[in-house]
């Protein structure tokens, strides 16, 4: 009887963009099937931004795995190896940027559909800011200038993902907001900070490099507009 293997993605509010201890990723690694994981990064919401590519490239390199970089605006695979690379993977590392900017390029290049499939294979995806925001129906959003919401998303995490939701002026009364009309629907809030992981699905591991940063169910409310829960986040250690 053959296997059906987990489908897992993590949600992150940090990493070697932002942080210096290097926990977050660290979690990340932890949870990949292999013990010595390939990690692809895709840096397609920052347009594959030179000095974003080798900051991830430092940070990783050091790790017990195999970094590699798949850029897209000076694409040099055909469809049958850009498949091959993404399906080889144990990790798909998105990074911030703009997220429409990021589902359009990716739509484009047939990206959308070869995650969905790794994704299927029991490839772990996770992201930070627009690397997060995409894998769910809809999220939170300054892709336009302003902050809104943007309802498009490869749909792979049921509901709505706002990012930066304490450290970015407006986005908690902004996503409140969205989620209590409906523009967008009840979803996941982090805080920077903190890593969420899914399973099939369901919220089965929540972290945090700092004992301030939380994540945050937020539902529509009735009259009262949205209501947010503080959910609880296992503190994640130096030298762990």
């Amino acid at each position: 009887m053959a296997v059906v293997p987990v489908r897992r993605l993590a949600l992150l509010g940090g990493g070697f963009s932002t942080d210096d201890d290097g926990l977050l990723d660290d979690w990340v690694l932890g949870h990949a099937r292999a013990p010595r994981p390939k990690v692809c990064f895709v840096p397609t919401a920052s347009g594959d931004a030179p000095a974003y590519l080798e900051r991830f490239l430092a940070a990783f390199r050091s790790r017990d795995c195999e970094p590699g970089v798949l850029p897209l605006f000076r694409r040099e695979l055909d469809d049958d190896a850009l498949r091959t690379l993404l399906l080889s993977q144990d990790v798909v590392y998105v990074g911030g940027g703009n997220t429409a900017n990021l589902l359009a390029v990716w739509r484009v290049h047939g990206v959308d559909r070869l995650l969905r499939e790794a994704y299927d294979r029991g490839t772990l995806l996770c992201g930070i800011s627009a690397g997060a925001n995409c894998w769910a129906e809809g999220s939170h959003t300054d892709s336009f200038g302003p902050l809104t919401f943007l309802p498009d998303g490869l749909g792979l995490l049921s509901g709505s993902v706002c990012p930066h939701y304490d450290t970015e002026p407006g986005r908690r009364s902004s996503y409140r907001a969205a989620v209590a009309t409906g523009a967008l629907a009840p979803g996941w809030a982090l805080e920077d900070g903190v890593g969420a992981l899914f399973t099939d699905g369901l919220l089965t591991e929540a972290v945090s490099r700092t004992p301030r940063a939380h994540l945050y169910r937020v539902e529509p409310d009735g009259e009262r507009g949205a209501k947010e829960r503080a959910l609880p986040c296992r503190l994640l250690a130096e030298g762990r």
